[in-house]
């Protein structure tokens, strides 16, 4: 990892952190897969947009509506029970 990757990473991290109000190490609950029949949604304020299929890391089970997630992109935000499958 180059110097600005990493340094775009501590950046990201803060970001969340501040955003979230998250304390302590970010660590991986499990991984969750979208429903495939589920429309596509765009990303809000603190929501992560969604792609039907698409495997999300599980940070935090905030409440009986939402989880904590983490994409690909190693982007953050809430993301409805709803619509995750357990893989």
């Amino acid at each position: 990892m180059t110097l600005k990757e990493c340094k775009k990473e501590e950046k990201m991290d803060r970001e969340f952190r501040k955003k979230f109000k998250f304390e302590g190490s970010v660590s991986v609950l499990t991984q969750m897969m979208v429903d495939p029949a589920a429309t596509e949604k765009r990303g809000g304020a603190k929501n992560l947009p969604l792609r039907r299929g698409e495997i999300l890391d599980v940070i935090q089970f905030t409440n009986q509506e939402q989880i904590l997630c983490r994409n690909s992109q190693r982007r953050y935000g809430y993301v409805p029970r709803a619509v995750m499958l357990p893989l």
